[in-house]
């Protein structure tokens, strides 16, 4: 059986453990997200993504991740506040993770693997890199932190009509 996006686990901001299985039927965009960072300002754009196509079995996970420049330092209730009151997030939000090094999350190590980056690498370089995950929790393409979420809407309803 091969392995899919909903073979994974991973805790929610407010601690409780989540199955992406829960996700199965739905396309993801699986980011990892900061507070602090000139990209930041993608939280409105993912968001947005979120309501556009979330009626059509579509969902955002926020994977905050502090290995780039220090830019997610706060904890789990603040990234909590900052998301909700700054940019009005409601898609699901994941505890602060690691997605390079030997203490990667392996639903990292399982996006890095089945999409890699330029020039064949697998390490994430930075902030807001995008994986987007079909209904069948297969890895389908991977955008840098340069990708805005407007940009890769086509991508989405490519992958939302695929059925």
């Amino acid at each position: 059986m091969n392995t899919t996006v909903y073979d994974f686990h991973a805790r929610l901001l407010d601690g409780t453990n989540q199955a992406l299985a829960d996700y199965r039927g739905e396309a993801l965009l699986i980011v990892n997200v900061a507070s602090k960072c000139g990209f930041t300002p993608q939280y409105a754009g993912l968001q947005a993504l979120h309501d556009r196509f979330s009626l059509q079995g579509f969902k955002v996970l926020g994977f905050p991740s502090n290995q780039f420049g220090a830019q997610e330092p706060g904890t789990e209730m603040e990234i909590a506040s900052f998301c909700s009151t700054t940019y009005g997030v409601t898609f699901p939000m994941f505890a602060k993770i690691d997605v390079n090094g030997s203490s990667a999350h392996p639903l990292y190590e399982f996006l890095k693997t089945q999409k890699k980056g330029l020039a064949g690498t697998t390490s994430i370089k930075w902030n807001f890199t995008k994986f987007l995950v079909d209904k069948t929790g297969g890895v389908v393409a991977r955008f840098g932190p340069q990708d805005t979420p407007e940009s890769i809407a086509p991508e989405i309803e490519k992958v939302l009509q695929a059925d």
